[in-house]
């Protein structure tokens, strides 16, 4: 049986609130769960206690029992120091996809083009235009 310290969704709609809880990861989300942990409450302020309350003891035993944390959850035991720190940097996070690249070499192309058949034509253009001025003085 792998099981997960994972967070079960309770409360009204667009008032969350989660029970930290120790379950079979074949469970639902919400489902059937072996112990309640914990209780996060995100509607709360980030420096409330009330906030994020964890029973440590039964996480250390369910660690103990191979029992994986979930990303939300890990980040909850990284605050408390009860796990190591992990790297969470995305570094693909912001850089345009392969198509959006395409798209602005495009554009970019399309605009020196377009920069060059103006600048052509205005260099010709005066050369043109001060004879007739000439003459038609």
């Amino acid at each position: 049986m792998a099981m997960k310290i994972r967070l079960a969704r309770g409360g009204s709609k667009k008032r969350p609130h989660y029970s930290v809880v120790a379950a079979d990861s074949r469970m639902a989300r919400d489902g059937r769960f072996v112990e309640k942990l914990g209780t996060y409450n995100p509607l709360l302020p980030k420096d409330s206690e009330e906030r994020v309350k964890l029973n440590m003891e039964r996480i250390q035993y369910w660690l103990g029992e191979a029992a994986q944390p979930t990303d939300r959850v890990c980040r909850f035991l990284e605050a408390v120091a009860v796990l190591a720190k992990k790297d969470s940097a995305n570094l693909k996070k912001g850089t345009p996809g392969k198509k959006a690249t395409d798209r602005v070499e495009e554009k970019a192309a399309k605009a020196a083009a377009a920069a060059e058949a103006a600048a052509a034509p205005a260099e010709e253009a005066p050369a043109e235009e001060t004879p007739a001025e000439e003459t038609a003085e």
